[in-house]
């Protein structure tokens, strides 16, 4: 069967995996600078070795799909919205919780969304919020009332009329809001209810919502490109390729002792964390709590990047209390792994008891341009083994690789048309590396 062409376009530089089908053989792999006036340039550099293979992609150039997510309930519906959000790998610039004002209808604008995921209420609950915020964002004209600093609220801090709204809120009322929504013009993708019923997590149908809407919009758009071609080839936004190839490598694994997986991805402008645990012993540790825990997770780091966001990482770091990592990317690699390792242990604590379960997983994955060039990835694993702040405590007893040829995107986007394909990928992964235990491990 011919290869195909796996390609994800990141801000700073766009690579290619060049994948045998059926069983996934990693042949080749390139990169090219990505080129930000249009990224179809740089993919062509990128594959043009690879002439007769078709091209499947994902992106995160340009900043990704920024979203904005607006909630009933700032600790219920709010959190669910932000949880489903990120595991539909988009970045969460935005929450608000409550009825929107004309205060709040200007902060959800001046953080610029590519798109608005609209919660609230569970199935056949509260209704009241979601019908007031859906007729805020359909309202043609400003809404009355003080804007930011007490001063009217002019017809340029309106929303967008091109944002689309991803509604994914009480199913009762969903019919009659989505109408609201489409009579003022807004753009509409109705989803099933992420929070069906307190304790009850259920992102996948909105994350399949917030996908198309890439697409449609970001993809379909004229920011990337004018060529055509860029919407035949991209499937998805880069973290949430990233995300279906962790939860791949995860089942791959799954009779591993212990399960579980953690990727830590440091890229030049975000770092985020994946988290696929051990399911049984969560169900074990969790009880009953309000948002209810999705079984893959994400969290992203705006401020932690080793090029565009280096100056706010070197403040984060030193907020953390960490030594300064000055200037050599490694070094700031390693501090965005860190501070970002101690945030996702933070963000895991808030989902109860069983939270914080990216610690006792068995497999810890470092992946982006500073690992994958180290010379000494021993030496790196052991630094963030040694850190008593967090990070070590999620490398403690596990094996920890290097995704050198960076193959999570690539399995992510083959995953659903060719599965054993993304499962041979995830084995080379392991494969491939050889793993290293970190010098602070503690016995099992």
């Amino acid at each position: 069967m011919t290869p195909i062409a796996c390609v994800d376009i990141g801000s700073t530089f766009t690579k290619a995996a060049l994948v045998r089908l059926p069983g996934g053989a990693l042949e080749a792999t390139a990169q090219a600078p990505t080129t930000l006036d249009d990224v179809v340039r740089g993919v062509l550099e990128a594959t043009r070795d690879f002439p007769e293979a078709p091209v499947v992609a994902c992106s995160s150039a340009g900043g990704g799909l920024r979203l904005a997510v607006v909630g009933y309930e700032e600790l219920i519906s709010a959190e669910a919205g932000h949880r489903a959000a990120l595991s539909a790998g988009a970045r969460v610039v935005h929450v608000a919780a409550g009825r929107l004002d004309a205060a709040g209808l200007a902060a959800v604008d001046g953080a610029r969304p590519d798109v608005v995921l609209l919660v609230g209420g569970t199935d056949g609950g509260e209704a009241s919020v979601l019908r007031h915020n859906a007729a805020a964002l359909a309202s043609p004209a400003p809404l009355q009332g003080p804007g930011p600093r007490g001063r009217g609220l002019g017809s340029s801090e309106v929303l967008r009329r091109s944002v689309p709204v991803v509604l994914a809120g009480n199913a009762a009322v969903r019919e009659e809001v989505a109408g609201v929504l489409r009579a003022g013009g807004r753009p509409v993708r109705e989803a099933a209810n992420v929070l069906p019923d307190i304790g009850r997590l259920a992102p996948e149908s909105a994350r399949a919502a917030i996908r198309e809407v890439y697409l449609e919009h970001v993809i379909g758009g004229d920011r990337l490109s004018t060529d055509s071609r860029l919407r035949r080839w991209v499937r998805a936004v880069t973290p949430d390729a990233v995300l279906e190839g962790v939860a791949v490598l995860a089942r791959v694994r799954a009779d591993a002792e212990p399960p579980g997986v953690v990727v830590v991805d440091v890229g030049g402008a975000t770092t985020d964390v994946y988290c696929v645990p051990d399911p049984d012993a969560e169900q074990t540790a969790l009880g009953r709590e309000a948002v209810g825990v999705p079984a893959r997770r994400r969290t992203v780091e705006g401020d932690l990047g080793v090029s565009w966001s280096a100056d706010a990482l070197r403040a984060a770091a030193a907020a953390e209390g960490l030594p300064a990592p000055g200037d050599r990317p490694l070094a700031l690699g390693e501090a965005a792994a860190a501070v970002a390792l101690r945030r996702h242990l933070r963000a895991e604590a808030a989902y109860g008891p069983g939270g914080a379960s990216a610690r006792g997983v068995g497999l810890v994955v470092l992946s982006g341009g500073v690992f994958r060039h180290a010379d000494d990835p021993t030496g790196v694993v052991a630094r963030l083994a040694a850190d008593g702040g967090g990070a070590g405590s999620v490398l403690a007893g596990a094996a920890v690789v290097v995704d050198r040829r960076y193959v999570l995107a690539a399995a992510g986007l083959v995953a659903a048309d060719h599965p054993r394909a993304a499962e041979g990928l995830a084995r080379a992964l392991l494969l491939d590396a050889d793993p290293v235990i970190p010098p602070a491990a503690t016995p099992r």
